[in-house]
């Protein structure tokens, strides 16, 4: 079977019978290459790997300058890439790969909470909070309650779930950008005897994506803004449950509609209403003449089967 065509591309040249049997020749050459892979899964991924990457470079006609920037491209990645910054993710989110993978690995189930990107900033072994507490260590930004329950498909509350959180302060930066070992804007809580679940953070605003790597650059190539829409992060897991990873957006957001990454979803944009200074705070707490903002977020988790 043929598996190669004729370039659409404007101004490539056309591709006679014999050339595409010589490209024929080496698609099949590079598949037998993995007959003696035992693993099927993985023999079935690389197979369909290389069919369409070799469709792809035969579908553009792929200059060999071409294909040495992209070289160069992903060694940049490489080399910029750290402990506290994932290039490779980035440009996984930029491309929607990220979120296509996400869409298939969660399948919707009843009516539990739709799952959204990762993100490259989250970090291990946050500090824990009590209910009410304030994850923001210190990160500028206006105050944020934000609470909520987290219940299965069935409206069941699920008690003891543990609920991740973490976000950007003001200036569009998470803790670990400024390299200096601060903790701030992120933690984890347990959800109450009636899955309930509360925290003061930071009103969410947008930032730009890290923008002085390759992905930025490749984002300025093609006229694509860096800009992420406000938004706000949970992890949340509970045994015999589907673990699930969203954000929050803030509506009325002026990139809800151009998120660099693909991740909004209009179940997850939440009113984020703002409270004017002396207005009482559900807590009780003194904020003195600040302006403050409310939010509520009712997760659903799906059962772990689906």
């Amino acid at each position: 079977m043929t598996t190669g065509q004729e370039s659409t591309v404007p101004g490539a040249p056309t591709v006679s019978p014999e050339q595409q049997q010589r490209e024929d020749d080496l698609v099949h050459r590079v598949l037998a290459s993995f007959d003696s892979c035992t693993d099927q899964r993985l023999k079935h991924l690389m197979h369909a790997l290389v069919r369409h990457l070799h469709a792809f470079l035969r579908e553009v006609r792929l200059t060999e300058d071409e294909w040495g920037k992209a070289i160069e491209f992903l060694t940049a990645a490489g080399h910029i890439t750290d402990d506290k910054r994932q290039e490779f993710i980035l440009l996984s989110d930029t491309l929607g790969a990220s979120m296509q993978t996400i869409a298939m690995n969660n399948e919707a189930c009843g009516d539990a909470t739709e799952a959204t990107v990762f993100g490259p900033f989250f970090v291990d072994d946050s500090p824990e909070v009590e209910l009410g507490g304030d994850i923001s260590f210190g990160a500028s930004g206006e105050p944020c309650w934000v609470e909520g329950t987290v219940t299965d498909t069935a409206g069941k509350p699920l008690a003891g779930a543990l609920v991740e959180v973490w976000e950007a302060d003001a200036d569009g930066l998470y803790d670990v950008q400024y390299g200096d070992d601060r903790t701030a804007g992120r933690a984890h809580f347990h959800t109450d005897n009636e899955g309930h679940y509360r925290f003061w953070g930071i009103t969410p605003t947008p930032y730009p994506i890290p923008a002085d790597g390759p992905v930025g650059a490749m984002l300025q190539a093609v006229g694509r803004s860096p800009m992420r829409a406000a938004h706000l992060h949970f992890m949340v897991t509970h045994p015999l449950h589907r673990t699930l990873v969203t954000h929050i957006f803030v509506r009325g957001d002026d990139f809800l509609d151009s998120d660099s990454v693909f991740g909004v979803k209009d179940s997850l944009v939440k009113d984020f209403q703002r409270q004017q200074p002396g207005t009482p705070t559900p807590d009780g707490r003194d904020l003195g003449q600040a302006t403050w903002s409310k939010a509520r977020f009712d997760i659903t988790l799906a059962p772990a089967s689906s």
